[in-house]
């Protein structure tokens, strides 16, 4: 297991120091789930939510997470992002409890020396989140899953991919 690198050594938090560290290309992608009775989905695709286009929205208030990320999440550095990317799909199989779903998948890319993952997850987050935020008056049993990173590409671990042999 590699070494918690946020902790100094004397335990406490701290950011680290990329200074050393190559510029690569680097690219993450993220994604989750937001479960929703049928009918809140049939609102969200005929654009009949009184907060406006859900999906639209959505998709600013991720790329504004990803931009943000280091705004919220302690020890993250600045980045200057080169793309951040947003797609959404439905999920009409329904689950257990009827539910059915949208999937968000974010990308996140620069060239620097640290990663972005956390600027696609934070992407993901924030896009369901928003979703969640203007569907709640038809909908408050709507449920987050899954928010996970699913690849990273570039810095000295190379590529990684969910479900792979590490």
């Amino acid at each position: 297991m590699d070494d918690l690198t946020h902790f100094s050594n004397a335990g406490r938090a701290r950011m680290v120091d990329v200074s050393a560290k190559s510029e690569t290309t680097r690219v993450a992608i993220a994604s989750g789930i937001l479960r929703m009775q049928p009918a809140t989905l049939e609102r969200i695709r005929s654009k009949n939510v009184a907060k406006g286009d859900v999906l639209t929205v959505a998709d600013v208030g991720a790329v504004m997470a990803a931009k943000h990320t280091p705004d919220i999440i302690p020890m993250c550095h600045s980045i200057a992002l080169s793309g951040v990317d947003v797609a959404f799909s439905e999920i009409l199989e329904t689950d257990a409890g009827g539910c059915v779903g949208i999937k968000v998948l974010t990308t996140a890319c620069c060239v620097g020396q640290t990663g972005v993952e956390m600027e696609a997850l934070c992407a993901a987050s924030v896009a369901l989140l928003t979703i969640y935020d203007m569907c709640k008056a038809i909908d408050r049993g709507m449920r987050i899953e899954n928010v996970q990173l699913d690849e990273k590409r570039g810095g000295k671990s190379g590529v990684w991919k969910r479900g792979e042999p590490a």
